[in-house]
């Protein structure tokens, strides 16, 4: 009997019917995720947005923040705003030296109109470096240091320039150099240019414009001291600029070669921090607020060092050291390194202004001659220090020195034994040389548990920063004790304890004048 095709066509339908139901299911599942998805990240797009929207807001609050704070410290005066343009730059119409000082001499000229001759009522203090006949007046010495200097000889051994460090000035190179030429040396103190001034001098000068005076002062020695040897002594910033100058020496045949560079405290190495002080500078610029050019606004009281720190000085030093890091990797792959001066460095194994571990891993480590040395003073190791200190002063410094290739000789000023302050250096030579321990005959003073990145240059008796000055002197900042209750001083606590002078530097010059062949023993006793 024939089926009613209605009923097959009905029973197809009813077959079909759950598999439909299945798929409409799934699609609605799924049109559920999609909606859910969309969802979410619609939701996730608006906490994202309002998250970014809250960081955005946070760092602007705290930009106005620290500007506020920065806005809020002692106003400029008119030596952290002059605009010094006598200054030598590298683009300076001046070709040799002896401009060079002509030049200065207008510069100081400029400088008693422009800063000495419009100083407010209100900064006429016994101390201010910018008040004449002030305690802090550096005309009151015999002798103002900030200027370059030329200590002549008649019949001179070799031709030494010495190089100061940044916000500083030839002063702190003044007593090595006079012990120099009373050996037999012609020296010559370059104030490097942003320097002896103003602090606004550090407000604009480049790293390229002391390089040219350094070429200057160079070629000067050289003729002076009649092609005798002639070595660079550089101090912090000063040593960069040595070690820049015996660097282009390899490559510009126009320049002396040195015979030697003696680095004192060397930067080598910054905070990569120093990178970023141009932006802080920048922001101020742009908002019209001066005062974040300047790091640090402090009172002038030291009339041969800038207290107060210009921005643009971190970035000049942030770049010089790179411009090293990157003329010694271009003439390492030339093999052109290989004539460069032998090297000795004094470096404190803690520094709170250069990276001592950047001298030993971006200089020493590098350099292909086995006849440079690296003296480290080591911190009081005296038993009895050890728990006030902290728990590992100099910790990356000591790990860097234990690590290093020995392919230079290192020698460890340090205590002799953990008890007692008598100091000996321990001398290794390259490779696994035996140590050989010398007595020096020196004593850490009591009261001193580590030398300073400002200490090293100068002698117990330097007249400004000793802690026994020789003679009379206006001024004197090598012990200075004030009481009372902290926070009340606009000089941190910190600057008045660190120390100034440097207790072995008897030691240090006679590692110097051995080093330029003005003395033979290398185990003299310091006189």
């Amino acid at each position: 009997m024939p089926r009613d095709r209605r009923g097959v066509i009905g029973y197809h339908e009813r077959m079909e019917e759950p598999s439909q139901q299945v798929t409409n299911s799934q699609s609605s599942w799924i049109r559920s995720l999609v909606a859910t998805r969309r969802f979410t990240w619609a939701t996730l797009k608006r906490v994202a947005r309002a998250l970014g929207y809250g960081l955005a807001g946070g760092a602007m609050v705290g930009v106005v923040l620290m500007v506020m704070q920065l806005e809020s410290r002692p106003d400029l005066k008119v030596w952290h705003e002059a605009d010094l343009d006598e200054e030598f730059t590298a683009g300076s119409d001046v070709d040799s030296f002896e401009e060079y000082l002509v030049l200065e001499e207008r510069l100081f000229a400029q400088l008693d109109d422009e800063v000495y001759g419009q100083i407010a009522a209100e900064d006429q203090r016994l101390i201010n470096r910018f008040h004449r006949g002030s305690r802090s007046d550096p005309e009151r010495w015999d002798t103002n240091w900030n200027r370059s200097f030329e200590l002549p000889v008649e019949d001179p051994r070799v031709g030494v320039l010495l190089l100061h460090g940044l916000t500083d000035s030839p002063y702190s190179m003044r007593s090595l150099g006079q012990r120099l030429r009373a050996e037999g040396a012609w020296v010559v103190g370059l104030r490097v240019p942003g320097h002896g001034t103003a602090p606004s001098g550090l407000l604009r000068v480049d790293w390229e414009d002391m390089d040219a005076a350094v070429r200057l002062a160079a070629i000067h020695v050289q003729k002076k001291s009649g092609d005798r040897p002639l070595y660079l002594l550089g101090y912090s910033n000063g040593g960069a600029l040595a070690v820049l100058y015996a660097l282009s020496a390899l490559e510009d045949p126009s320049l002396p070669a040195p015979s030697g560079v003696v680095l004192i405290s060397p930067e080598i190495g910054v905070d990569r921090l120093a990178a970023l002080a141009i932006w802080q500078e920048r922001l101020g610029r742009l908002l019209g607020f001066e005062k974040l050019a300047w790091n640090s606004i402090r009172p002038e009281y030291d009339p041969y060092k800038y207290q107060s720190f210009a921005l643009n000085a971190a970035r000049l030093a942030h770049d010089l050291t790179g411009e090293i890091q990157a003329r010694i990797t271009r003439l390492a792959n030339t093999g052109t390194l290989e004539g460069i001066a032998p090297i000795l460095a004094f470096q404190s194994l803690v520094d709170a202004t250069v990276s001592a571990t950047a001298l030993v891993t971006g200089l020493f480590e590098r350099l292909p001659s086995v006849n440079d040395e690296l003296i480290v003073f080591d911190i009081n190791r005296d038993v009895e220090l050890g728990p006030i200190l902290t728990a590992n002063p100099g910790r990356d410094m000591a790990s860097v020195l234990q690590s290093a290739k020995g392919e230079f000789v290192l020698t460890l000023v340090t205590n002799d034994g953990d008890e007692g302050k008598s100091v000996r250096a321990n001398r290794t030579p390259p490779g696994e040389g035996q140590v050989t321990e010398i007595e020096l005959g020196i004593s850490w003073p009591p009261g001193v548990y580590s030398l300073s990145h400002v200490a090293l240059p100068f002698p117990p008796d330097d007249p400004l920063y000793g802690s026994d000055p020789m003679g009379v002197s206006p001024l004197h900042l090598g012990n200075v004790a004030l009481y009372g209750e902290r926070g009340l001083l606009a000089i941190p606590d910190s600057e008045l304890l660190r120390l100034r002078w440097n207790p072995f530097h008897a030691y240090m010059v006679e590692r110097t004048l051995e080093f330029l062949g003005l003395r033979s023993d290398p185990t003299v006793e310091p006189s």
